[in-house]
This record gives C-alpha cells, structure tokens and sequence, in this order.
C-alpha cells in the first residue's frame, strides 16, 4: 500500500513590496498591536496594569499549576525516548551528507548564551540560597531552613529548575523546527511544526494565530530575563561606582531604582540592535563566544577563592539525590488548598480561629517560628500542641504556593523562552543528528549548568553556613547576591577586577538574548526566511525596549519587574499547550517518514532484483 507524500505544501503569505516587505503583515500587524496595546495600557494606567496581571497569574496558576509541572515532566521523558530509539536517535537534521555549520564550541557557546547565559549570572546565588531557606523539603519540616541539613534539598531544587528540564522545554520547540525544516525543506517557523496534525489549516488564519502566540510569548519570555539582567547589571555598576541615583536606597535592602533600570534598559537594547543587524554569524557568535570565555575566567576565580571542595561535594551529592527524586520532581504536582478543606484538617478547638490560622499557616515563605509568633488574640493562646497541627494542617497550601511560585514560573519562563531559543537552537543545527541535538543540548549544557550553580552557590551557601558571612549574602537582594559574595570572597584591586568582568559579562549575555531574540522574531515574521531587512530588527528592538519599560514603570518602585513575571506565565500558557501538540505532532512525522523510507528501501531493492 503506498503512504502519501507528507504535508510540505505550506504558503505563508509576504508582501511583495512596502514596508512590510518579504513579511506576513497578518502576522506583523497582530503582533504589534498586542504588543502596543500592553505598552499602552501599562503606560496610562499603569496601577490597573499590574493589578490586573497579578490576579489573572494568580488565578491562572490556581488553576493550571499541576498542567504546567506535568506536561514539563513529559517532555523530558518525550525526548529520552527519542534519543534512546536507535531508528530516530540516528536521523540526521539536513540529511546524510549533512555538515555541521558552527564547531562545536562555538554551538555551545551560543547554544549556553541564549538559553541560560543572564538566569546563571543572575540566580547563581540567588537560587541556591534562596532554596536554602525555603523548599518543599524545610516546608514540610524534615529539616530546618539554612541549616546543614538543608543544603542537599536546596540544590535538589535549583538543579531541577536549571536542569533537564529546562533545556527540554526549549528542545521540545528546537528539534521540532529543526525536523521539518532540514528534513522536509519547510520554512523554519513555529506553524510548520503542526502540519502532520492540521495541514492546509495553518496556510490561513490558523497558522497566523499560532505563530503570533509564538511572539508574544517569546516577547515576554525575553523581557523577564532582559529585566533580571538589567538590574543585576545596575547592582554591579553600584557596586563599582557607588552612583545613587541608580538605586533606590530607602528599601530595606538597596535596590536598583525604576530611573536606573530604564537607563541600564537603553543602553543594553541600543547595543542589542546593533548587534542584531550584524547577525548571526558574526554579532551573535562572536560575543557568544566571549561570553563563554570570560564564564569559565569567573568560574575560575570561585575555583581558586571560593569554598571549591564544599562545591565539589555538593554537586557529586546533589546530583545523585536529584536523579534519585526525578520522577516525584517531575511528575509531583500540587492542587490549591481550599478555606473549607484548611478548616476540616484543623483539630477541634482551633476551628474557631481558622480565619486567624490559615495566612500564618499556609504561608510559603514563612516558618513555624514565624507563624506562632504573628498570632494575635486567642489564637495565640492555643497549645503547642495544636499549633503544630494546625501548621501540618497548612502544608498542602504551603506546598502549592512554593511549586507555584518557584517551579512554575521557572516552567512558563523556559516555555515563553522556548519559541526563540527553540528556533536559535534549530538555525545552528542543521547537520546534527537527532540524538546528538539532544544530548547536545539536554544533558551537557545541565551538567555545566549545575556545576556552575555548585561552585558560585556552593561558595555563597558556604560563607554564610559557616558564619562568614555572616548575613551579608543572605540579606542581600536577588540580583546583587553575586557581588555580595564576591565582597565576601576577595578584596582590593582583584575584586574590583572581577566585578567589572562580571558587569561586562550580564551585559554581553543581555546583549546576546535580546539580539537573538530580535532575530528570532523577525525570522517568524518572515515566514522562516532568515535574511530580512535590518529596519525590521529596529523595529522590533524598540518594541521590546518599549514592553520592559512600561511594564517596569507599571510595576512601581518596590517591586519592578513583578508585572512583566506576571505577563509572561499569562502568555506561556497558549503555547505550553502548542508544545504538547509540536509533540505528538514530531511522533506522527517520524513514524510515517519511516514508514516511507522502509517503503523506498524495499522499492529500491525490488528494483535491483
């Protein structure tokens, strides 16, 4: 029986003149006027902006919390097993005379610099610390937060969230596109990653829909990591210079101010444009390549300075503990708490305050400690006893709030991540087999993922376990956490040095993800051409320039960059679900392509008898 040609038909419309020129203004268009529409609204009412966007993610999360950590789990296991099956693992993307474009350290180094380079810089040690204190494993009070004991849960945690994970969100997208273009000859765009599942559907307002999605999603995605890089880099130009007008200095805890990061935003998209418009081949790889360079030079320096065999054990063991927990991190998901289910687990005589009890109770931030201490009123004369059932009875809700607001951010943030590393991924791939682009980039940027989070977070972790620190790392906030620890670490002229390497270092990662996203989008828009008009990628790095600031001004002073966090889980969740399609889409194209290539195969020898 013959099996039919498979979907390849695919027409994306472009203007053949005007300024849209050699793009799909039914694309364009929509995807700027959402963008344009967020800017608007964040500009002219900016306190209903991000009121707005915080109680849509909390309801979102509410909601879909337990669907974002489960179809993520799958994905990992989705792509193990193609790897792992021997006819698929050893298709090679391009054919078999294939060759590779880009060595391999120049694939990795663009492949580390778009996917993870600003969140490593940033959460370093940020993340290991911040688990340390707070994580599913201290909430349910097995062990005590910051403690010895908890060090091997808060890196279970971290290497979770910057592991396999991670990079199989964006290779989901990556191999999917990378698939149809360099194995079918389609155009290298999100819709053609579904044309086994809807075919001649995706030539019209279907396929728009879905690649606009893709922008949006990866608009907000790039503007989340653009935003934490920006402040990390106006931390550390404080730290150099001890310029105030950066930093917003009457918080508790000095962070940089709403003027300093629009500023360090200008300059960082000003140089991103610039870089953008010189492409791929060189903007892209060259900095990519230094980016890598002057990683290794600081990873070096914890090496050498740093707490490097404390690092050294807590990796080796928290590799082992996460690998021996995978399925439960991956698969383990929790549902919110309900009032009526809080009250029903309560003992008996503390049913009567449950209004009192349950915010102390089922705050994941907080601590036993903390929640027996802000009780007020009659609440607070009830037993210990009581009061430690009434925290057991909180856990559920404790849990759901921890997954949710670390674990599935990190989930929206990778999967709105996905369409542009996805398709970066796949533009310098081609010539790769299928089972090296997974392991290539899957399993190997992990393990220097967490051996990078072992060493920096591990020498952070370490001062202060041992009371070198002694509060200074820990009291510091998110983004300037790594030069706070470095002040701990070295001194003088070389910590001078190394700062300012590490401010070079966040601004060419900035530089590097917002050029390549700016390429990414102007690749979709163009119906997967990559040579489009350098007036495009302007275009749309000031429109990217102009979604960050609004939504850092909406956001207000104490709390900038929470509007664009709340924007990006909203705009994540359209496209997880396309993800989840883009998968069962990949298995129906690899089995009918096998199926056709035994059929040519017994043809051609057929033909030879």
């Amino acid at each position: 029986m013959s099996i039919k040609p498979p979907f390849t038909d695919l027409e994306i419309n472009r203007s053949s003149k005007g300024f849209y020129e050699g793009h799909s203004i039914e694309i364009a268009v929509l995807s700027k006027s959402i963008m344009i529409g967020l800017v608007l609204w964040a500009l002219i009412w900016p306190a209903n902006a991000s009121g707005v966007l915080g109680s849509l993610n909390w309801q979102l999360l509410e909601t879909f919390n337990s669907f974002y950590v489960i179809i993520v789990g799958a994905f990992v296991v989705f792509l193990a097993v193609l790897a792992i099956w021997p006819s698929v693992g050893k298709l090679r993307l391009g054919g078999d005379g294939a060759a590779p474009e880009f060595s391999n350290f120049s694939w990795f180094s663009m492949m580390f610099g778009a996917g993870l380079g600003v969140g490593l810089m940033v959460f370093a040690t940020a993340e290991p610390l911040s688990l340390w204190g707070s994580n599913p494993v201290v909430l349910s009070g097995a062990v005590e937060a910051n403690s010895e004991e908890a060090v091997r849960s808060a890196f279970r945690y971290t290497y979770l969230h910057y592991g396999f994970h991670a990079w199989a969100a964006y290779v989901v997208t990556g191999l999917s596109l990378a698939y149809y273009a360099y194995t079918r000859g389609m155009p290298l765009t999100i819709r053609s990653a579904l044309t086994p599942l809807f075919g001649r559907l995706l030539n019209g307002f279907v396929g728009h829909v879905i690649d606009v999605l893709a922008v949006v999603a990866t608009i907000l995605g790039v503007s989340v990591t653009i935003g934490f890089g920006v402040s990390q880099f106006v931390d550390g130009l404080y730290a150099i210079t001890g310029v105030q007008w950066i930093m917003n200095l009457n918080a508790d805890v000095p962070t940089p101010s709403t003027v300093g990061l629009l500023a360090g935003l200008c300059v960082i998209m000003g140089l991103s444009i610039l870089s953008a418009v010189s492409g791929v081949g060189r903007g892209v790889k060259y900095l990519s390549n230094l980016n890598l360079v002057l990683s290794l030079i600081l990873l070096l320096v914890f090496v050498i300075f740093g707490s490097f065999a404390f690092a050294m054990n807590t990796y080796i063991a928290s590799l082992v503990d996460y690998v021996m927990n995978f399925w439960n991190l991956s698969f383990g998901a929790y549902s919110p708490q309900s009032v009526a289910e809080f009250t029903a687990a309560l003992p008996a005589d503390a049913v009567p305050y449950a209004e009192a009890l349950r915010p102390g109770a089922t705050n994941a931030w907080g601590s036993f400690d903390g929640f027996v201490s802000g009780l007020e009123t009659d609440a607070a004369a009830l037993s210990e006893a009581t009061l430690t059932a009434v925290y057991a009875a909180g856990e559920q809700q404790r849990q759901f709030g921890w997954q949710a607001g670390w674990t599935t951010f990190y989930w929206a943030w990778w999967i709105a991540f996905s369409p542009f590393v996805g398709l970066f991924l796949a533009r310098i791939s081609k010539g790769r087999t299928i089972r090296e682009f997974i392991l290539g980039c899957v399993l190997a940027p992990s393990l220097v993922c967490f051996a990078w989070m072992a060493i920096l977070g591990g020498t952070a972790v370490d001062l202060e376990l041992t009371g070198g620190a002694n509060g200074a790392i820990l009291s510091a906030s998110n983004t300037a956490k790594l030069f706070v620890t470095l002040g701990e670490m070295i001194n003088g002229p070389l910590l001078t040095g190394v700062t300012v390497m590490c401010v070079v270092l966040v601004l060419t990662f900035l530089v590097t993800s917002a050029d390549s996203g700016i390429l990414v989008m102007n690749t979709i828009m163009s119906g997967g051409d990559q040579e489009v008009g350098n007036k495009h990628k302007i275009v749309w790095g000031l429109i990217l320039t102009a979604v960050i600031g609004t939504l850092i001004f909406a956001a207000g002073e104490n709390k900038p960059l929470d509007a664009m966090r709340n924007a990006m889980i909203i705009g994540a969740l359209p496209f997880t679900m396309i993800m989840g399609l883009m998968c069962v889409s990949l298995v129906k194209a690899l089995y009918r392509d096998g199926m056709r290539n035994k059929r040519h195969e017994a043809e051609g020898a057929l033909a030879g008898e």
